[in-house]
């Protein structure tokens, strides 16, 4: 209610200001411990999450306010993306609310603070309970972008529940290329071996586009399947345009909200048939209701992330959206989200 009193005000700012100001208000709330594990409870990768609904990186791209999310009811929360030094990003105005389609087109470009800044926050809240996953990427002027992922895992695997490796932006020229599958190969080798470094046992998940040819999904399949990959993100902004009416529909940039969410659910069924649900998938792009991350659930995704819906609906969605599904799980009689996972 409060959110809804606020939003024209918010909307009246430009986008990013608008962002800065809700980072601000989160960080104001008084602290509230994380939701309790409960009938949503799901374990992936070796971690119980005490729901299936977290934050999609982004949102807190320099773990500002990790633990108001998770006292928000949100199951988990991922910070970043995360390069080794600090970036300013690409040039403003890159981050566009499209609000007749309730979606965002953002060419942000991996701006953030650096690995040491974020780093020094997250060290500051080891012991508090609750999942903060790390995404990490590389810098866009770096001559080693896979030595920049080894940088990352190695400093941050100590600190976070779960690396994310994010090579699917698509506002860092030609970070997509390592999704090929011996660039891949290569990278994923680098991560794992400069976690081990770390001395950490943190999963490991890989965050793709949905801009992907089949041969793509069948390689990345069998390269997650074959280096033990904690889970698959399914998936990242899209390159492409569907219908849009706003007037920012030609912004270059990342595509997200309501636009992408038939790409991204089919993207996920496609990752769901060739994994043969070997490896835990995320669901993302698109969700705004229960309905819709009981449609992912129902697709193959063990855990569910928002962002772009957050920003019509305010923070306090992913509460709602925990309160819908248990509501729904009971409705189709499952006993819990596990057993839901891939069953339509």
């Amino acid at each position: 209610m409060l959110f809804r009193l606020i939003r024209p005000a918010v909307f009246a700012l430009d986008s990013e200001t608008g962002h800065r100001l809700a980072l601000r208000g989160l960080a104001a709330l008084p602290a509230r411990s994380p939701a309790p594990a409960g009938p949503l409870a799901v374990e992936v990768a070796g971690l119980v999450f005490p729901n299936p609904v977290g934050v999609a990186a982004g949102f807190d791209k320099d773990a500002e306010v990790p633990d108001a999310l998770l006292g928000l009811g949100f199951g988990f929360t991922e910070v970043g993306s995360i390069t080794p030094l600090p970036q300013a990003g690409n040039p403003k105005p890159r981050l566009f609310r499209l609000v007749e389609d309730q979606a965002v087109i953002n060419r942000m470009g991996f701006n953030n603070g650096g690995g040491a800044a974020a780093l020094a926050r997250l060290e500051a809240r080891k012991g508090r309970p609750g999942i903060v996953a790390v995404n990490i990427g590389a810098n866009k002027d770096s001559a080693d972008r896979i030595a920049d992922y080894a940088v990352m895992a190695r400093m941050m695997a100590p600190v976070a529940s779960y690396l994310c490796v994010n090579i699917s932006s698509p506002n860092t020229p030609g970070l997509r290329a390592l999704q090929d599958e011996s660039a891949l190969t290569g990278l994923l080798d680098a991560v794992i071996a400069a976690r081990a470094e770390a001395g950490s046992t943190a999963p490991i998940f890989l965050k793709v586009a949905p801009d992907l040819e089949p041969a793509d999904i069948d390689a990345i399949a069998r390269i997650a399947i074959d280096k033990q990959l904690g889970a698959l993100v399914v998936s990242n902004t899209t390159i492409s345009r569907p219908a849009l009416r706003s007037h920012h529909a030609g912004e270059t940039g990342g595509l997200s909200g309501a636009p992408l969410r038939m790409l991204a659910t089919q993207r996920l069924r496609d990752f769901r048939k060739a994994t043969g649900g070997a490896v835990p998938l995320v669901g993302v792009g698109g969700i705004a209701t229960a309905e819709h991350a009981w449609e992912r659930i129902r697709a193959g995704a063990s855990l569910v992330q928002l962002y772009s819906a957050m920003v019509y609906e305010g923070p306090g969605l992913g509460a709602r959206i925990a309160r819908g599904l248990e509501r729904l799980m009971k409705r189709d009689g499952f006993a819990s989200i596990a057993e839901a996972v891939g069953s339509e």
